[in-house]
């Protein structure tokens, strides 16, 4: 996975396209935040959309959060467009970050509230994948929770936040009987902003 980088939007622009499929019915009273994927251009297989289901549900059983993660997979067409239209940049991406909940304390012991759209690049999961010794669905899982994070507070634009969020990452995967994805030594020397 890419490190993320500033080119993620937090606004709520993205909600209306997160939207092309209807919500299912929630209760509310979920511990840990829902998820619910849309994929309407079919890219990935029946089963990869269930294992995503399973493999997120599991991980964000062990976040202190609750609320909404909403998931658009497109493909490179798509992302472009969406990568120039929310931050001016042209070209594909990896993953975009809407945060339709700024207001977060990772202090505090009270469960943050999720309200969260992300845009994932199904191709650029595939290119990634394959330089690594993992599958495009656990590429996309990676991105779940990357922009998850981002959202719950969690930043990576100097080494020490780098370092710290994607071992969270691995740890929130190990918890989930995943265990690690994230190779930190792949990127040992990650640019510092500051």
């Amino acid at each position: 996975m890419s490190p993320s980088t500033d080119d993620e939007p937090r606004s709520s622009k993205p909600r209306p396209e997160a939207d092309d499929d209807p919500h299912p019915a929630t209760n509310g009273a979920s511990p840990h935040p829902d998820f619910e994927l849309f994929d309407p251009l079919n890219l990935i297989t029946q089963q990869q959309h269930q294992q995503l289901h399973q493999w997120t549900n599991a991980v964000f059983a062990h976040l202190n959060a609750s609320g909404s993660v909403r998931v658009k997979l497109v493909n490179d067409e798509q992302m472009s467009s969406a990568h120039l239209q929310y931050s001016g940049i042209p070209g594909t991406t990896d993953v975009l970050t809407f945060d339709l909940n700024t207001e977060h304390d990772l202090d505090s012991d009270i469960p943050k509230k999720l309200d969260t759209d992300l845009i994932i690049c199904v191709d650029e999961a595939q290119r990634q994948s394959e330089s690594l010794s993992h599958s495009t669905t656990h590429e996309i899982l990676l991105y779940i929770i990357h922009g998850t994070l981002h959202c719950l507070g969690y930043d990576d634009h100097t080494h020490q936040d780098f370092t710290q969020m994607h071992t969270y990452e691995d740890q929130l995967l190990t918890l989930a009987g995943i265990g690690p994805l994230f190779d930190l030594s792949a990127n040992p020397t990650k640019e510092t902003d500051q």
